[in-house]
């Protein structure tokens, strides 16, 4: 891609993820990213001295024309009306998870990029990650048979212990479903293929009391459910219990599982890019480490964003793109609403599952020449 000039990416938001973005940007040949913005001006002049950027208002960056894509890093409530002004600009945009509070949202972001040529991506990207890159080719290479069931386990006791911002949270938006689930959902649909209905039931706590030095004592009202637990089944046949909860205080069982005609898959983190591969077979007795081939197993949280710019660039599709995020919503959303109602709620949308990446490449590589 020597002859392609880089895209040129403004970022707004410059919070507590900015830092992981802005460590390893520099790593792709397919973008830059040349300034920052928030709505706290010290916060963006602080991270742009921090990474040599240059710092701007929102609206200014929005209206610069060396900017080619918007990195929407703002709290939850925002993803989409940022991600549609940034449309609106002509601008490409790549969002944190959520994608949006909606379907709706996130159907009219799709309807508007679509309308003027424009990708939409959004995180998480740590199923593009060597962990969970190599689950996949597992998988695909029928190291199981054929998956069957599975688990999907995030148990913990929320985020006042130690997040410098926990409020929004348990705003709307928040909740370890829409918070954690995203990963979850997103290496599944990586693995499995696309969720076809949803059944589930939640509850929510009451009142948190922040435990953090930074804000010890002060109450946070809560406006979401903190537990979750329910089941995927996908298109496949294929059914996953769905446990995600800031309401448990310690939990020995982690992340996912995929259980096969043939074996069983432990699936490390999904909020990870690399981390530890097991297998088990119907005749062995214990699950065996597997090596994982692939690269990007570290904190490479720019991965999808620059592989957006590459296929932007290539004229390719990009791996964590909008209608991936928008299917993913779709999920959390149906079984939030299933678990009010008691009932199964069926997933009207479809994605096709993103090409995997391949071994063997290097950093900043995103696909083999």
């Amino acid at each position: 891609m020597s002859d392609l000039q880089p895209l040129r990416v403004g970022l707004i938001g410059c919070g507590n993820i900015s830092g992981a973005y802005l460590n390893h940007a520099s790593d792709y040949s397919s973008m830059r990213i040349v300034a920052c913005s928030d709505l706290n001006m010290e916060a963006a002049e602080a991270k742009a001295q921090e990474y040599g950027l240059e710092s701007c208002g929102v609206d200014d960056l929005l209206g610069r024309e060396d900017i080619d894509i918007v990195l929407n890093l703002t709290v939850p409530q925002a993803h989409a009306p940022v991600n549609m002004r940034a449309l609106e600009a002509g601008k490409h945009a790549y969002c944190e998870k959520p994608f949006a509070l909606s379907v709706a949202e996130a159907e009219r972001a799709l309807a508007l990029a679509s309308e003027k040529g424009l990708r939409l991506g959004c995180a998480p990207d740590t199923f593009l990650g060597g962990g969970h890159q190599a689950c996949r080719k597992l998988i695909d290479e029928g190291a199981i048979g054929t998956p069957i069931a599975g688990l999907a386990l995030m148990q913990t006791w929320g985020v006042e212990s130690w997040h410098p911002n926990p409020d929004f949270y348990y705003l709307e938006g928040g909740g370890p479903a829409m918070d954690m689930g995203p990963y979850y959902v997103t290496a599944l649909v990586n693995m499995l293929g696309p969720v076809a209905e949803v059944a589930s039931m939640t509850r929510r706590s009451g009142e948190r009391t922040c435990t953090s030095e930074l804000h010890k004592g002060r109450k946070l009202k809560v406006e979401v459910e903190t537990h979750l637990a329910g089941n995927l089944l996908f298109e496949s046949g294929a059914i996953v219990t769905f446990i995600m909860s800031f309401d448990t205080a310690q939990s020995k069982h982690k992340f996912v599982e995929v259980h096969g005609t043939e074996g069983s898959l432990s699936v490390p983190d999904p909020n990870n890019f690399g981390g530890q591969v097991m297998l088990a077979t119907r005749d062995s007795k214990e699950f065996e480490a597997v090596e994982v081939k692939h690269n990007y197993t570290e904190n490479y949280r720019s991965l999808g964003l620059a592989d957006m710019a590459d296929g932007i660039l290539k004229g390719r599709p990009h791996r964590a793109s909008g209608a991936l995020a928008a299917h993913v919503l779709e999920v959390l959303r149906g079984m939030h609403q299933a678990g009010g109602q008691s009932s199964a709620v069926k997933i009207m949308s479809r994605v096709e599952r993103p090409a995997a990446m391949a071994e063997g490449l290097v950093t900043g590589e995103l696909e083999l020449v």
